[in-house]
């Protein structure tokens, strides 16, 4: 279910936090898997999903560690 890791891109190293289940729901990231994630880079919180948008990457570097998660769990 929780799973926490790193993830470089670039110049920039996440950590990250997400919470994946075994089935696609309504409330994961784009109907997915995904239901929560965290990415900080630097202590600092970049993205955050809560069945739902907290706090959406701004950035390209976060969006592609986004991608990357999305890509390799949530389908």
């Amino acid at each position: 279910m929780w799973h926490e890791g790193s993830l470089k891109v670039y110049d920039s190293i996440f950590h990250y936090w997400m919470k994946v289940y075994d089935e696609p729901s309504q409330y994961g990231i784009n109907g997915g898997k995904i239901s929560k994630l965290m990415l900080k880079r630097n202590g600092k919180i970049v993205c955050n999903y809560d069945r739902g948008w907290d706090i959406k990457p701004n950035d390209p570097d976060a969006e592609l560690a986004l991608e990357l998660l999305i890509h390799i769990n949530n389908y």
